[in-house]
């Protein structure tokens, strides 16, 4: 095997920038902490664990149990 690659010729994947998306989302602090936790144990960055959270939840279809609905619009 060799000791060493030689990467000089290799292209970037072209199809890795369409994988993820940046985004701007607005946590409590509570959240934040929770996930920075969770990434010290697991030594996993915490954007990481959001990311593979929401992905199960998506995944699995899972929802929020809400209790509330907002007013419609129009409705007095």
């Amino acid at each position: 095997m060799r000791r060493s690659i030689d990467f000089s010729k290799a292209r970037r994947n072209p199809y890795a920038a369409k994988l993820k998306r940046s985004i701007t989302i607005r946590l409590d602090t509570f959240t934040i902490d929770y996930f920075k936790a969770l990434a010290a144990e697991t030594d996993l960055p915490y954007q990481t664990l959001i990311n593979l959270y929401l992905r199960d939840c998506a995944g699995s279809g899972r929802r929020l149990a809400l209790d509330w609905r907002p007013k419609k619009r129009g409705a007095a």
